[in-house]
């Protein structure tokens, strides 16, 4: 009887620990799919600000004409 009792524990003890690593890959998933979703966001956020960069390249006066060099004292 007690190499049935063995067997049981061991497999409930299995058990166990596939239930929980089910759960913690859930978490993980839901922690890349989190992630991803933040990423799409700071790629949209960059690309908006890029147009307006380029916007603000484009309507400024010309192309930029060097400074001239300070006066020497």
């Amino acid at each position: 009887m007690s190499d049935v009792d063995g067997i049981n524990a061991r497999l409930e003890a299995l058990e166990v620990r596939v239930a929980y690593q089910d759960q913690v890959i859930e978490d993980l998933n839901q922690t890349v799919i989190d992630q991803w979703k933040k990423i799409d966001a700071l790629k949209r956020q960059l690309a908006e600000l890029l147009d307006r960069v380029q916007e603000v390249e484009d309507s400024s006066a010309g192309p930029r004409a060097p400074e001239p060099p300070p006066p020497h004292y």
